[in-house]
């Protein structure tokens, strides 16, 4: 099937020799859309992806820049104005990134320079680029490129809520936006009255998400500039700090205590990076030991509760992410997964599970 041309019957080789790229390209979509209810549906849209990889390879950078952006602008409202407006491979451009944080642009590569062609469009847009090189092993403040530099925190929106960002305290802004649609699902899930526990919370914004709710929130993270961060985002919101609570240390350690004393939450929220290790030199890491994290949750929740479980471990599969997760959980639960947001086109690289206990 997938030797010939739809269009004339030719070979397939006939027709990589006769057609034009883009050609190709209409050829195979139209063959896709033929085929969505056969078996072999899968190694089309293979085809598919291939062809259009090629296509684009021929589109110049600022096209490639002004579409994407452009497909996005319907979620850029008064309630949010931050969102991701180009994702690497998704929208033609492996390994470059684009987020937008109050219409002020963070361009992320994993290349260590940035290419002339990138630069000139960056120039000409008019806003304020800063640049960040993606490397786990020399994490640094982003650059300043173009436009008006940012010396001090600001405000973006998402949803609705206010967040503090800066681009002055590290590797990341103070905000993860391909958690957005789980911190729209944490609000809505968090009622008057709820008792939310947030660890590995950074700078709080699913605390905030929670709060907004109506919840009570727990902060929990190893720093204590980001629990700070996290009450700036707190009083951002019209919300009192001081209603909520907020622990130092160590996410297992609390969870023992907790269950130890006996506290009890109604939601908690897991996102633990995939590597750490704790003062005693003990490892751990999201692929072997997941589960221990939502068995610990587990002991902590009210009957009814939820955990939402998330992880950008690329290694994982989502079987491999549910199976991890869940196989010290009670026998009786409901996992839901929960897809990234839809402006995130290219690697689907963060896994939600949504558990129900």
């Amino acid at each position: 099937m997938f030797s010939r041309d739809d269009t004339n019957n030719a070979p397939l080789s006939t027709a990589l020799s006769k057609r034009g790229n883009k050609s190709l390209i209409s050829v195979w979509i139209i063959r896709v859309k033929n085929e969505m209810a056969t078996p072999q549906t899968r190694y089309s849209l293979e085809f598919t992806s291939f062809f259009r990889h090629i296509f684009l390879m021929q589109v110049p950078v600022h096209q490639l820049f002004e579409t994407a952006i452009a497909k996005r602008q319907h979620l850029l409202d008064d309630n949010t104005n931050a969102v991701r407006l180009f994702d690497g491979s998704g929208d033609g451009l492996a390994d470059v990134f684009l987020e937008c944080f109050a219409d002020r642009w963070v361009l992320s590569t994993r290349d260590n320079r940035i290419s002339q062609d990138l630069r000139e469009f960056f120039q000409q847009c008019g806003k304020t680029v800063y640049w960040k090189q993606l490397d786990q092993h020399q994490k640094t403040n982003p650059t300043h490129l173009f436009g008006a530099e940012q010396t001090t925190p600001f405000i973006a929106r998402e949803s609705g809520i206010q967040y503090e960002i800066s681009f002055q305290s590290g590797y990341s802004q103070g905000i993860f936006l391909d958690q957005r649609e789980n911190r729209k699902r944490v609000r809505q899930r968090s009622n008057t009255g709820d008792r939310i526990l947030n660890t590995f919370s950074y700078t709080g914004a699913f605390s905030v998400s929670a709060a907004m709710g109506g919840a009570t929130t727990s902060t929990l993270d190893l720093s204590q500039p980001y629990l700070d961060w996290a009450k700036n985002n707190l009083s951002h919101n019209q919300i009192d700090p001081a209603s909520h609570y907020f622990c130092k240390g160590d996410t297992f350690h609390w969870l023992r205590r907790f269950a130890k004393q006996g506290r009890k939450f109604d939601g908690i929220i897991l996102d633990p990076p995939t590597f750490s290790r704790d003062d005693k030199g003990k490892v751990f890491r999201v692929e072997k030991d997941y589960h221990r994290l939502t068995d610990l949750a587990a002991q902590c929740l009210n009957p009814g509760g939820w955990i939402l479980a998330s992880t950008n471990c690329r290694k994982m599969s989502d079987h491999d992410f549910l199976f991890e997760a869940s196989r010290r959980l009670p026998r009786h639960y409901k996992a839901t997964p929960l897809p990234m947001p839809e402006e995130y086109t290219g690697e689907q690289y963060l896994k939600t599970l949504w558990f129900d206990l």
